[in-house]
């Protein structure tokens, strides 16, 4: 068994971030620790890893689209490392053995570009749409939001994400073969057609409150920098922003109403000097630029719609950033007559400026995070 083969077995049969399991590896290398379970005693793991076949798990990975990532992978996020040398937190410390991805993007470039924003399952409207505007901001300033794919928060900050066109990376507690939440498949679905969904878990394993913990360091190691919306007293938002502290990554808390129960941590954290107070994203990204992730990309001198006429420029202007419209309402907005307005829009759908989606409504077209929101001068 090489050491490929080791951490995937190991990944499958050993809880995440055990320490004794995680300092072995270090020491040893993930085969000489697999091979010392496998010849190991009558405790549980040991019986565990003798009764361990890799093959269905392949099978299920493979059916799922899931790939299995380790250290030394060009996927493989360099800030993972700065796990090896983080204290413990509830009784759990250490990178992964691997990592479980699926989806069409390039979890090591998209985490090279990362914010995590992160909050409470049962947030309120104002968290939402500050969640929300904030992801999307970050994401037309081409950063990959990172969260954990949970109801509240989480699932507003993707989102916001998705709606710029930029990747997003969902962090879940279980295996990559089921949805957690189900009701959040359709916005998994989405998430890995650009970007990624990661676990520490193989394909079949549900989520317990120990895997949400693990699931949390994740999120906080993949970022350089964490911001927390909302979170009461007790929330595993606050888990995610211990981890994000003991990893020295830059901190950052949205205020809301002093009458909420959901402003308390962010609050809090303020008040003690663990977080940076932040409202919108363009101090997100003053705060985490001097680490290298969150310049603004440096403004083009010509910008492909200067060659536009005043007309074309007027219903393209009139297409949202997020979204779409159709035709009879780009007509209104620009004040373009209706088959001028037509005319015009299969003009800019040809030279790469818009695009026509399903419901016959126009629409920006997709882009990368290093790209700008127009097409290219070609």
């Amino acid at each position: 068994m090489n050491e490929r083969e080791a951490r995937l077995a190991l990944s499958c049969v050993v809880e995440p971030a055990t320490p004794a399991v995680t300092e072995a590896i270090e020491d040893f290398g993930a085969e000489a620790v697999w091979a010392s379970l496998i010849s190991g005693g009558d405790s549980p793991l040991c019986r565990r890893a003798r009764s361990f076949r890799a093959e269905p798990v392949q099978a299920v990975a493979e059916t799922s689209g899931i790939r299995f990532v380790v250290p030394g992978d060009p996927e493989w996020p360099p800030r993972m490392a700065d796990l090896g040398g983080c204290e413990p937190v509830n009784a759990m410390t250490g990178p992964p053995v691997g990592l479980w991805v699926r989806g069409a993007g390039d979890l090591g470039a998209l985490a090279t570009r990362s914010i995590s924003v992160v909050g409470s399952r049962a947030c309120s409207p104002y968290g939402e749409t500050v969640a929300t505007d904030l992801a999307a901001d970050l994401g037309d300033a081409g950063q990959c939001v990172v969260s954990g794919g949970a109801f509240g928060i989480d699932a507003a900050a993707h989102r916001g994400c998705l709606a710029s066109r930029t990747p997003t990376v969902v962090v879940l507690p279980g295996g990559l073969d089921q949805a957690y939440p189900p009701a959040h498949r359709p916005l998994f679905e989405r998430a890995a057609e650009h970007g990624v969904l990661v676990s520490e878990l193989p394909p079949g394993q549900h989520p317990t409150r120990s895997r949400f913990l693990s699931r949390n360091r994740l999120i906080a190691a993949l970022s350089v920098g964490t911001v927390l919306v909302e979170a009461a007293v007790r929330s595993g938002a606050r888990n995610t922003v211990t981890w994000a502290n003991c990893l020295r990554r830059v901190v950052m808390a949205v205020p809301g109403p002093v009458t909420s129960a959901m402003a308390y941590t962010p609050h809090r954290l303020i008040r003690e000097s663990e977080a940076v107070l932040v409202t919108q994203a363009s101090e997100v990204l003053e705060l985490v630029g001097s680490l290298g992730g969150g310049r603004n990309r440096p403004a083009s001198p010509h910008r492909p719609t200067d060659e536009l006429r005043p007309d074309e420029l007027r219903v393209f202007e009139a297409v949202p950033a997020r979204g779409a419209r159709s035709a009879s309402e780009l007509s209104l907005a620009s004040g373009v007559g209706l088959a001028a307005c037509l005319a015009i829009l299969d003009e800019l759908v040809d030279r790469g400026f818009l695009i026509q989606d399903d419901q016959w409504d126009w629409r920006l077209p997709p882009r990368s995070p290093a790209t700008s929101r127009t097409p290219s001068q070609s």
